[in-house]
């Protein structure tokens, strides 16, 4: 397969027929990660909450949750730069 070029993906036909002519699938794509990304900001707000709630004053919980959201959030913004210039 090295002597074929490479092509994006493109969703299925069927798919994209039920589109409407004004909506692309960047927007699709990008509206769906801005969705993840609310869950994922709701989720860690309780999750934190129950951590340090129920974790009996541990010091670990303070760095891990640090870590957790800056890489979460690094993450996450990668992933949501890359469909702004679709």
């Amino acid at each position: 397969m090295t002597d074929q070029p490479l092509h994006p993906f493109y969703p299925p036909a069927s798919l994209i027929a039920f589109l409407p002519n004004s909506i692309s699938i960047g927007t699709l794509v990008q509206w769906a990660l801005y969705i993840v990304f609310a869950f994922w900001a709701i989720y860690t707000l309780v999750a934190i909450y129950h951590w340090l709630k129920y974790s009996h004053a541990s010091w670990v919980a303070f760095p891990a949750i640090a870590a957790h959201l800056f890489i979460s959030f690094a993450l996450m913004a990668y992933a949501l730069s890359g469909t702004i210039n679709v």
